[in-house]
């Protein structure tokens, strides 16, 4: 990338006069604190894994019990919390602010950004989940609701509408949360794209680029790391289920899906190397459209009247029951409420929070030029939108189909249901195949904007990290994955003790987002922007008053140009090239005056 673009926002610019661009080395500086011992403890954890299984599978399902029963409740309040935030932000004044300095145009174009975004978020997700939570949910309701012998069309509507609250508005605004304090801070306030750097109004630039500082960073790298390693892991399972799917195998063990491990890391590390332009881009266009075209398949194969009806009841459901589902804890929801909780939303939100520094600095990477309102309107919406389709089609297929006797939920795995759902119809081998390709694109999309950002994170936050970073942390992903299934003896129990410890790295990382968000207000008050309408508004109410108490109401007002006064010095950057003196300084306040009004 130009080194202009690196120049512009790797350091704090002074509070006023006309902006100075500070050289960057064109070489990235290593953090060795936060790179030595994040791979140290990495490699740790891979040898822990390796000789001490059980010792791992304990300590962390033991850790991670008590943390879903006892800490539950401050999840389900993060959460709604960060929604409330995020939407707050982007209907308020604040909304107009641009990420970047003003009149930036977007880096990206919207629908690259949509399909970057989405594809790093969640896309293999909803490859795994897409036919079995809803089924799940209609098979066998959340406690509190009707239960399984509530009538079907009632059924329905409980699953799509809880499928929806974990999948669309929830999790993509926990990422806006730490998307749009990252952008903020690096492409509006010129620090350092990290974590750490969001916190400088509320410690200090020192603190922030010190110990203080470096913790934070490694406790993201951590979560990054892990998510894609249990990403990495159950894409494997995936695939392997495909490859039984089309005959290419009657048996699919730990060598084999080792052997997809091998291939899928070497495949993420050359698209991240690559630079995010030719990679992750090129990768997340393709893969929309391999996802848009399986889904019109499915969606005329099958029950395409009853899909459509899914879309308006979703949302009508999703809306009425919203209040209930978030409010839902431990003692309010009846008989087996805690379990059913651990096992699915406190699960989910989480999980959600787990992969929050890789999501939200990713698409923090990918947003600079846009406003925080188009920001905010345009990571929720747009995910939550292409969600409820993916989900009606699937999920309402899987449920049709089951209704009708095919017995989809005798599927002993949840990746294994999508296969069973695409048996029913023509072309399965084919489709299966597709399935496979999408699964292996969506977790490559994902993993190298991971190791991107996990060399981000190690680098003092530069935007283009060296390439020997990046795949460092590439193959240790892959390693971690590998270590898991193979001490797991193929099977599911590795990566479940995998998704324990991700999930645990959660619990610190939810008080960090909120430190987060208390950061960014902070921030957002001081903004030139913010200042400069404030001191407006003070001015016209004060020249109004003014101009009733000399000319009673026959009077008008008149702006100009103040002389004098200036903003704080910590009303931020931003702006563009605006010296003292010129005319489009914002350096000085307009002034307002009444005079009389002339006929």
């Amino acid at each position: 990338m130009p080194d202009k673009r690196v120049e512009r926002n790797a350091t704090e610019e002074p509070p006023t006069g006309p902006p100075v661009r500070l050289k960057v080395p064109s070489v990235p500086q290593t953090d060795r604190v936060v790179f030595g011992v994040t791979a140290l403890l990495t490699l740790a954890f891979i040898v822990w894994g390796a000789v001490a299984t059980d010792s791992l599978e304990s300590v962390s399902t033991t850790m991670l019990n008590s943390t879903m029963h006892n800490g539950g409740w401050a999840f389900v309040l993060a959460a709604s919390g960060f929604v409330v935030f995020s939407l707050w932000l982007a209907f308020s004044r604040y909304g107009k602010i641009t990420l970047g300095k003003e009149g930036e145009q977007p880096e990206f174009r919207t629908i690259s950004w949509v399909a970057m975004m989405f594809s790093a978020g969640m896309g293999i997700g909803l490859m795994f989940y897409g036919v079995n939570e809803p089924l799940t949910h209609f098979a066998t309701p959340p406690p509190g609701t009707g239960g399984a012998g509530a009538p079907a069309p009632e059924r329905m509507e409980t699953a799509m509408a809880t499928t929806l609250f974990h999948w669309t508005l929830y999790p993509w605004a926990i990422y806006a949360v730490v998307g749009l304090a990252i952008a903020y801070s690096c492409f509006r306030r010129g620090r350092r794209q990290t974590i750490s750097a969001v916190f400088t109004p509320l410690i200090g630039e020192r603190n922030a680029n010190g110990a203080f500082g470096r913790v934070i960073d490694i406790l993201a790298i951590f979560a990054t790391l892990f998510g894609s390693a249990a990403s990495l892991g159950l894409g494997a399972l995936q695939i392997g289920s495909g490859v039984k799917e089309v005959d290419w195998s009657s048996s699919v063990g730990t060598p084999i899906l080792v052997t997809i491990i091998a291939v899928l890391t070497l495949a993420f590390v050359a698209s991240a190397v690559s630079g995010i332009e030719k990679g992750i881009q090129w990768l997340s266009n393709i893969n929309m459209v391999l996802a848009g075209l399986l889904a019109f398949f499915v969606l005329i194969v099958g029950p395409t009247i009853l899909m459509l009806n899914l879309l308006p009841t979703s949302i009508g459901s999703f809306i009425g029951e919203l209040p209930q589902m978030a409010a839902r804890t431990d003692d309010t929801a009846g008989k087996g409420v805690a379990d059913w909780l651990a096992g699915w939303t406190v699960f989910y939100w989480a999980w959600w929070i787990s992969w929050t520094p890789f999501v939200g600095m990713f698409i923090a990477r990918i947003s600079r030029g846009r406003t925080i309102r188009q920001f905010v309107g345009g990571v929720i919406l747009v995910p939550s939108v292409v969600s409820l389709v993916w989900f009606a089609i699937f999920g309402g297929t899987a449920i049709s189909l089951e209704r009708g006797g095919a017995k989809i939920t005798d599927e002993s795995t949840a990746e294994g249901q999508l296969f069973a759902v695409l048996r029913e119809y023509p072309i399965a081998s084919v489709t299966s195949l597709l399935v496979m390709i999408l699964v292996g694109i969506f977790f490559v999309s994902g993993a190298d904007a991971a190791s991107i950002v996990m060399g981000t994170l190690s680098q003092k936050g530069t935007l283009e990290p060296s390439r020997n970073v990046v795949i460092v942390w590439g193959v240790l992903t892959g390693a971690v994955a590998a270590i898991m299934l193979l001490v797991g003896g193929g099977g599911a129990t590795a990566l479940n003790g995998l998704k324990n410890l991700t999930i645990l790295v959660a619990v610190p990382f939810t008080i960090v987002m909120v430190g987060m968000c208390i950061a960014l207000t902070r921030d957002l008050r001081r903004d030139r922007v913010i200042i400069v309408g404030e001191r407006g508004d003070e001015a016209v109410e004060t020249a109004v008053i003014a101009g009733h108490e000399k000319y009673g109401g026959d009077f008008e007002i008149r702006i100009g140009p103040s002389e004098g006064d200036s903003l704080p010095p910590d009303a931020g950057p931003g702006h563009g090239d605006y010296g003292p003196g010129s005319e489009d300084s914002e350096d000085s306040d307009d002034k307002a005056d009444a005079v009389p009004h002339k006929d």
